[in-house]
């Protein structure tokens, strides 16, 4: 854990969750996706979608289609064309994200903080589909709710912040993408972010990351003592 200290002395009240890359280590699966539905792009600019993909890991996939084709092939994107991507890219990830391990120390984390206050995934997979792979991955009771887009992560922010009536300073939310940490920014709420062993570090120079894990056992342990238990950690 890259902190100074913990953070057992502030109260919190609301934990919220991205699940990509935070709670399921599916970035590795989603990013072959991305390279197959877009291996008709010559080889300069595939290297660039695959880095866009990658930065933007907080982004919508349907954003990320927009911006690939107005800034990266330079051609309109048609709603056919559109639709014909996601359709394919959800194809190739569906069966699978069912069953991509957890990030370590997840299912420890969701079992003992679930019981200490509520928690929410926030996610920018299409909420229809976010909330049926947790209910298949047997995770929706250890939340309050699923979030999911259209509905930006500033939106669900700021709608679970209404419904628990906590402040910003009570609320963490854990994401492992420069979007995650502009939702946080934008919102008030804290940020510790996820950054998995050998992945770049994104936030550098970013201000207000109060954290960065590995792992979830080390966030656990980061909030021992706040809210969520510390019992035997699985090595």
């Amino acid at each position: 854990m890259n902190a100074e200290d913990t953070i057992s002395s502030i109260k919190l009240a609301t934990l919220i969750l991205d699940f990509d890359g935070v709670i399921v280590e599916s970035l590795p699966l989603k990013t072959v996706a991305f390279k197959k539905i877009f291996s008709f792009a010559p080889p300069g600019h595939l290297d660039a979608i695959i880095a866009f993909h990658l930065d933007n890991g907080g982004m919508s996939r349907y954003d990320k289609f927009r911006h690939i084709y107005a800034n990266i092939l330079h051609e309109p994107l048609t709603p056919e064309t559109e639709e014909r991507l996601a359709s394919e890219y959800v194809d190739l990830i569906i069966d699978a994200m069912l069953t991509v391990p957890y990030v370590r120390g997840a299912e420890e984390l969701l079992r003992d903080c679930s019981r200490a206050l509520p928690l929410y995934i926030v996610s920018a997979t299409p909420e229809g589909e976010m909330q049926e792979i947790a209910r298949r991955r047997e995770l929706t009771k250890y939340f309050v709710r699923v979030y999911g887009s259209p509905k930006t992560k500033v939106e669900c922010i700021r709608e679970i912040l209404a419904e628990t009536g906590a402040s910003p300073d009570e609320a963490l939310f854990v994401g492992d993408a420069p979007n995650d940490w502009d939702a946080a920014r934008a919102t008030g709420v804290r940020f510790v972010a996820r950054i998995p062993p050998g992945d770049p570090n994104r936030f550098v120079g970013r201000p207000g990351v109060e954290g960065i894990v590995e792992n979830l056992h080390e966030l656990r342990e980061y909030l021992r003592g706040s809210i969520c238990s510390s019992r035997s950690r699985t090595p």
